[in-house]
């Protein structure tokens, strides 16, 4: 793997990934966040257990990998920005690439918040840990106090930029490479003690065995809304890391490898999780609640459960910080490609307005918390917005304009470097990108819209 010059972070010249592994790493980084260590272990304590797995893992392998190869090909087609990349390829498409700019801003600045909630937990581990029966008002104490998450969510996005301001190599592709092998290796020791407790069986049970009745339109839904957060997906990010990949890269098999990673990752987490809920008497299907509520009750009740609170919500703060500095380099991307402002500028500009963007987001369940819009308070209105509807709609625009403006014999001479790489599932590609995908996203946005 040849080394190349990089970002300048004082300038305006673009930096490439050093090596393959430091892309899939970061890639995969950017996929592997919250939406695998929070959302997916109580999304399948909520649908039936297996039936959820069987599903999710189905439309990874159908919907995940085309959105993925497409997101990334627009991306390296452009070598710029996500809305230049698309705006490259056909001026009057720029749009599609500013939408997910804007997506992952917005879901950067309530993120960063969560990350907060995360470093919080992990001070008070170290202090000692969190009583089982205090867990719950301890987390409602967290969110509703004016300034404590503030501090927390500020501190969280200054580390966010600090990597960021390092650029694609010295920076985001440096602290993947960390964090995702640290990550992997805390995962697979909180899992192995989870699986080990008396009585986990019962929760390996539940996440593997399929129920099919209870197996709904929702479950569908569900489990193709969390592929498409979990591989950050319409977001702009994938376009953004593409377009620093180098021409002869082999993204057929990239884009096979960073969903695998992810869907690796998140079954880690069920095992992690679901059989210690079970073994020690906690109902799976607690939701959002699950990670902040649940957890440190389990860890309460177990052998040693202080020492395995600080082992888990460290690797969920790796997994969020691979994410959040994604979501902000999308932004510093566009700053500086279009704007021409140096990286420093561009990621201190960036950075303040996503913290004050959270703001609102982190003082929703306190002094804002009877300000509510549309019935939703802040918090609750970011995350709707980007999950239901941004989300989807960007993703059957990437799928619309892959599949019938760029043109499919287009974008396939962009994947295989004029037919140089190999790609033997090109045909398949593009049925799913342009027939199964679309459905499928469309299903789910007229769903989240009823």
């Amino acid at each position: 793997m040849s080394e190349l010059n990089l970002t300048n972070v004082d300038g305006n010249s673009r930096g490439q990934w050093k090596s393959t592994f430091g892309f899939v790493m970061a890639a995969a980084g950017s996929a592997i966040g919250l939406g695998n260590l929070w959302k997916f272990p109580y999304l399948a304590g909520k649908n039936g257990g297996g039936a959820f797995v069987i599903i999710y893992l189905s439309l990874i392998i159908i919907v995940g990998f085309s959105l993925v190869l497409a997101e990334m090909s627009v991306g390296r087609k452009g070598q710029t920005s996500a809305y230049g990349s698309f705006k490259k390829i056909n001026g009057k498409f720029g749009f599609i690439g500013m939408m997910g700019v804007i997506t992952s801003f917005i879901i950067l600045s309530y993120y960063s918040v969560i990350g907060g909630w995360i470093l919080k937990y992990i001070g008070s581990y170290f202090l000692g840990g969190i009583t089982g029966s205090e867990s719950g008002n301890y987390f409602v104490n967290l969110i509703s106090s004016p300034l404590e998450p503030l501090a927390y969510h500020f501190i969280f996005m200054l580390v966010t930029a600090l990597i960021v301001l390092g650029g694609v190599e010295k920076g985001i592709e440096r602290a993947s490479k960390f964090m995702m092998p640290a990550l992997f290796v805390l995962l697979i020791f909180v899992s192995i003690r989870s699986v080990t407790l008396p009585g986990a069986m019962e929760g390996i049970k539940f996440f593997l065995k399929p129920d099919f009745s209870k197996i709904t339109l929702d479950t569908f839904v569900a489990a193709l809304g969390q592929v498409f957060f979990s591989l950050s997906l319409g977001m702009g990010v994938m376009v953004t890391y593409g377009s620093y990949l180098k021409k002869d890269g082999n993204m057929p098999k990239d884009s096979l490898t960073i969903p695998f990673i992810d869907t690796l990752i998140a079954m880690l987490s069920g095992f992690a999780i679901l059989p210690a809920v079970f073994a020690l008497g906690f109902e799976p299907g607690q939701g959002p609640g699950l990670m902040f509520v649940t957890l440190p009750a389990v860890f309460d009740k177990m052998p040693m459960g202080s020492f395995f609170g600080i082992i888990f919500f460290i690797l969920v703060l790796f997994a969020a910080i691979t994410s959040s500095i994604s979501l902000l380099e999308t932004s510093v991307s566009l700053v500086v490609d279009q704007f021409k402002l140096g990286r420093i500028k561009a990621v201190i500009l960036l950075g303040v307005v996503a913290f004050l963007l959270g703001v609102p987001s982190s003082l929703a369940n306190g002094v804002l918390g009877n300000v509510h819009i549309f019935g939703k308070n802040f918090f609750d209105l970011m995350c709707f917005m980007t999950d239901n509807i941004l989300l989807p709609s960007g993703g059957l625009l990437l799928c619309l304009f892959v599949g019938y403006v760029w043109g499919p014999k287009e974008a396939l001479k962009e994947i295989t470097n004029n037919h140089n790489i190999p790609f033997k599932l090109g045909k398949l590609w593009i049925f799913g990108i342009r027939y199964i995908a679309p459905v499928m996203l469309g299903i789910v946005l007229i769903n989240c819209l009823k």
